[in-house]
């Protein structure tokens, strides 16, 4: 019952990287996004995701591959609209 309690918050929170991510492709400007955290936040989920690979833990696999994609999602949104100007 943990495994699935902790699977599901795993990924819960790792939906948190796709309002960003939404934000930025319907405003098409990323002026007010940290660059460096979402890329420590996506070193992170994918240091995560390797160790679950490792040791063959499913809930770690799970709630981080979401993250991987959200957090360097908003990285190459980041990249694509920094310096566009769209007001």
């Amino acid at each position: 019952m943990l495994e699935i309690f902790t699977t599901i918050m795993g990924v819960m929170m790792s939906l948190g990287y796709y309002p960003q991510a939404y934000k930025i492709y319907k405003t098409k400007s990323a002026k007010d996004v940290s660059l460096s955290t979402f890329l420590i936040f996506g070193i992170g989920t994918v240091t995560w995701t390797i160790y679950g690979f490792y040791t063959k833990d499913l809930t770690i696999i799970l709630g981080f591959l979401v993250g991987v994609f959200g957090s360097w999602l908003v990285v190459g949104l980041y990249l694509f609209y920094k310096n566009k100007n769209h007001e």
